[in-house]
């Protein structure tokens, strides 16, 4: 068994070394930078930096108490100490799970396709061996024992780099890297990406529409089949077949016979409903589905829970101006767990739901009939659901719970539905219904929060996704109030800053009884995307924004990589391009967009001119193929090749397929199949899964 285990071991190691990394900028601790006006004292950061000037006068103390006589040395050890600072830290200083006492070095000439040019001439590593390798130093980062080891106890003598390595190509190994496949290495200055350039935004976007019901949310079955999940706010759920594009078909979806209806649990009204579901990523094997939506407890008895407003957030219910005569926290936020087991043979061929919940996951009050969030999610890496919560309403955040640490409102939450606790368990960590708490959430580092929360400073996230292709990059879009509609990059602990902002401007609330939250106390992290209201082709005189994905498909080409969203009112949709790619910088572009000549359902068009009449853009959807589509009031709609509304795009005739149905994508299984540097990671992966199948 022992020798197994060191297999499993090493072959997993052997993948992991495979596997590029991509560059985000985020600090030791998952965190995202903050960003400061001015520059710090002793490290030369300002702009997006992970270090605040505390932390700033404690790497000045550290550099001071190592005594370097020699200058030279002096500046490349401060050099190397700041680097903590860098927005890039997280990944100059993690190796896996580990975090190194010193920055990966850049040692090599060799390829380097992601930093600065200086990073591809300097072989930094060797620099530091050559300057300091015979000087004296007091507590030396370069220990041998500290390999891998941040913070371990270190010898308070002094010594010299020639006293713990035999050669500069040992100090090197030990030390040094290459910056490959979009991560970075340090070459004693602040780590800057390659700026390729903004590429031209597409000449338009084509769709097709392939269904007439309106729908919240679309999820692609997990079983990886051309089949998708379909949900209305009113609380049913459809299972669907999306068809080939090119065949004149739409989607097969029969709405006399849902997959599950919910509708005698779901309270629907303007802005309440089943608002989000989730497929658990073992859904082909367990069966397990969960549902987010709002209920009325006057109207139902299993509609049960404890108010947002309570003692822990300062807030009195008895105080609450109930909105249309409600009373306090009679409207609900629920998640609940459904099963399909038992319907069918395996759970992939389930065609429909048990309606009785199996498990009540999550309940509570709220406070105001507005702003719920309510989508969910499983992390694609951790498996992990998350779960989107608006401020629960009343202009300006009145009681001031997006920048509550004890309240869930506002927030983001990252909850573990696989181990779920006992109820006295429950009741004695005070958790809001049947889950656990993942125990590297934010709270292990800020008692503050509520171990529940993953981000904070919220307004009304509407419409969240992972990037498929980097899983790091988790967008949200968050629903302004006046002025401004921003799409943010969460993070862990991450605080957005509702109320004290809205987007990047400073926000001041007309009502404060839940208190005010001193601006010099937080370290907001700013939208990456957003646009004005007054920048919108606005209906009804309001704007909200929608959410939406990274394009990975190659069906449209020109496309490949932006990230998509929408305006709920607008006559336009945005898509946004990263440049340099991994640095979290985007432009933004309108684009176009039309509905195919031979569109399977004929488009509406608006008076006066060519555009398709969408209605109301409730959201977006990815299918297993990476395809995007746009849920709207009007129907469902799909992006299509380009040529099929008379849109150039020249990559279409090389990358797009030419028959029915979508191209694949460079990411593809099929293509990375046929790449053999991918086909030897397949092959120890399964290699990996097999041995631990049988053990």
């Amino acid at each position: 068994m022992g020798g197994v285990l060191a297999i499993i071991f090493l072959f997993a190691n052997f993948v992991m070394l495979l596997v590029p990394s991509l560059s985000l900028p985020l600090c030791t601790d998952s965190r995202a930078p903050i960003t400061l006006n001015i520059t710090l004292s002793f490290c030369p950061y300002n702009g997006k930096t992970c270090c605040n000037a505390t932390g700033d006068s404690q790497l000045q103390k550290q550099f001071q108490a190592m005594n370097i006589s020699d200058s030279g040395c002096s500046s490349l050890l401060k050099s190397i100490l700041c680097a903590k600072c860098d927005q890039f830290a997280g990944e100059l200083f993690t190796a896996g799970s580990v975090v190194r006492p010193v920055p990966l070095l850049c040692n090599s000439t060799g390829s380097n396709s992601s930093q600065s040019s200086k990073a591809t001439i300097t072989d930094f590593c060797s620099e530091v061996w050559d300057t300091c390798q015979n000087v004296s130093v007091r507590n030396s980062p370069f220990s041998p024992s500290l390999q891998g080891q941040a913070g371990a106890p270190v010898s308070s003598n002094f010594t010299k780099l020639t006293e713990f390595w035999q050669s500069k190509a040992d100090f090197c190994n030990a030390f040094g890297g290459t910056s490959k496949d979009g991560s970075v290495c340090f070459n004693g200055e602040p780590v800057t990406l390659n700026n390729t350039g903004t590429p031209n935004p597409p000449q338009g976007l084509c769709l097709e529409k392939i269904g007439n019901g309106s729908y919240l949310n679309m999820v692609a079955h997990p079983d990886g089949s051309n089949r998708a999940f379909f949900s209305n706010q009113e609380g049913k759920i459809w299972l669907a077949t999306i068809p080939e594009q090119g065949l004149g078909e739409t989607m097969e979806l029969d709405a006399s016979s849902p997959f599950a209806d919910l509708t005698d649990e779901v309270h629907f009204d303007t802005e309440f409903g089943l608002m989000g579901m989730a497929f658990h990523p073992n859904f082909a094997k367990n069966g397990r589905f969960f549902a987010s939506f709002n209920c009325d407890k006057v109207k139902w008895p299993g509609c049960a829970g404890r108010c947002s407003c309570n003692s822990d957030v300062n807030c009195d219910p008895s105080k609450l101006r109930g909105d249309n005569g409600a009373q306090p926290c009679q409207y609900q936020t629920v998640v609940a767990e459904y099963t399909v087991n038992g319907t069918a043979s395996e759970p992939s061929l389930a065609k429909r739901a048990k309606p009785s919940e199996v498990r009540r996951i999550f309940t509570m009050g709220l406070s105001f009939n507005g702003h719920h969030g309510g989508q969910l999610l499983f992390g694609p890496t951790d498996g992990y659901m998350y779960f989107t919560m608006g401020d629960g309403g009343g202009p300006g955040d009145p009681y001031n719970f997006s920048q509550n640490k004890k309240s869930l409102l506002g927030k983001i939450m990252r909850l573990d539905v696989d181990n779920i606790p006992s109820a006295a368990e429950i009741e004695k960590l005070g958790l809001w219904g049947s889950y656990s708490i993942p125990k590297d959430n934010p709270f292990s580092e800020d008692s503050g929060l509520q171990p529940e929360i993953w981000a904070l400073g919220l307004r009304n996230p509407w419409r969240c996704s992972f990037d498929s292709d980097r899983p790091s990059y988790f967008m949200c879009a968050d629903v302004g109030q006046d002025v401004y509609e921003e799409v943010d990059i969460i993070t862990r602990g991450g605080n957005y800053g509702w109320r004290l902002y809205e987007g990047p401007y400073l926000f001041t609330p007309l009502e404060t009884p839940g208190g005010i939250t001193p601006l010099n106390s937080v370290s907001p992290i700013f939208p990456v995307l957003g646009y004005n209201h007054s920048e919108v082709n606005k209906k009804e005189g309001s704007a909200s924004i929608t959410g939406g994905y990274f394009y990975r498909s190659m069906t449209d080409p020109c496309m490949f990589g932006r990230y998509l969203y929408a305006d709920l009112y607008a006559t336009a949709l945005w898509a946004a391009s990263e440049s340099p790619e991994n640095s979290g910088n985007f432009t933004t572009s309108k684009i176009p967009f039309s509905c195919a000549r031979d569109s399977p359902i004929q488009c509406k068009v608006l008076p006066g001119n060519d555009l398709p009449s969408l209605g109301y853009i409730y959201s977006f959807g990815e299918d297993n193929r990476k395809d995007i589509f746009i849920l709207t009031s009007d129907g469902v709609y799909r992006v299509v090749r380009p040529s099929r509304c008379n849109y150039t795009c020249s990559k279409e005739n090389t990358t797009a397929s030419a028959g029915p149905g979508p191209a694949t994508s460079p990411n593809s299984f099929a293509n990375r199949l046929c790449d053999p540097y991918n086909s030897l990671v397949l092959l120890f992966s399964s290699l990996l899964l097999l041995l631990l199948g049988l053990f």
